[in-house]
């Protein structure tokens, strides 16, 4: 297994709708157990195939306290969608903001798990939320495009400037390993 790079907002590949996966066979089992250690070191509760570069309808979730209840959702559809609820959310695209977002209180959901069998859940809670919050990046929705305009931007500025800070601090750290390479 690998921890895979987790995209950041507003990386554009974020902004992609995700393919159906077609053949659950070696690459798409190593890829679920990749998202699944990706979201655990992170720490995260969730994560979609789009947050890591692979355009595939695959999410991995796990809400429980001891991270013992891994779930894999392959080709996820929302088939019922019940009340409303107001929750803070996070995201590992979106490092370091949270807000609240209205999502639906409860959902039935279909899709098939790693061995390619359908299943079909009732979700409330966290589960719920967080069943809707990766979909959504399976669509190209990142969670901060339920916030005003104001704090959407807000946010974006901040991460676009995080990111140009960390890349200068790479290039200064070149020349200081390529003079050591040389010592």
């Amino acid at each position: 297994m690998a921890i895979l790079d987790v995209l950041t907002y507003p990386d554009p590949f974020l902004a992609r709708v995700a393919e159906p996966v077609k053949i659950i066979d070696n690459k798409i089992k190593k890829l679920v157990d990749d998202m699944a250690e990706t979201m655990y070191d992170a720490p995260g509760i969730g994560l979609a195939a789009t947050q890591v570069g692979e355009l595939k309808r695959i999410m991995v979730i796990d809400v429980s306290e001891d991270k013992s209840q891994l779930r894999v959702f392959i080709n996820p559809e929302i088939i019922k969608k019940e009340g409303a609820a107001v929750n803070e959310e996070g995201c590992l695209s979106v490092p370091g903001f949270y807000d609240k977002v209205e999502r639906a209180e409860t959902v039935m959901v279909t899709a098939l798990d790693r061995d390619g069998q359908r299943f079909t859940i009732n979700a409330s809670g966290m589960l719920a939320v967080c069943i809707q919050h990766e979909i959504d990046h399976l669509d190209g929705r990142v969670f901060v495009e339920y916030l005003s305009p104001l704090k959407s931007n807000r946010i974006k500025n901040k991460l676009v400037k995080r990111q140009r800070e960390l890349e200068r601090e790479a290039e200064l750290a070149q020349p200081r390993q390529r003079i050591a390479a040389r010592a």
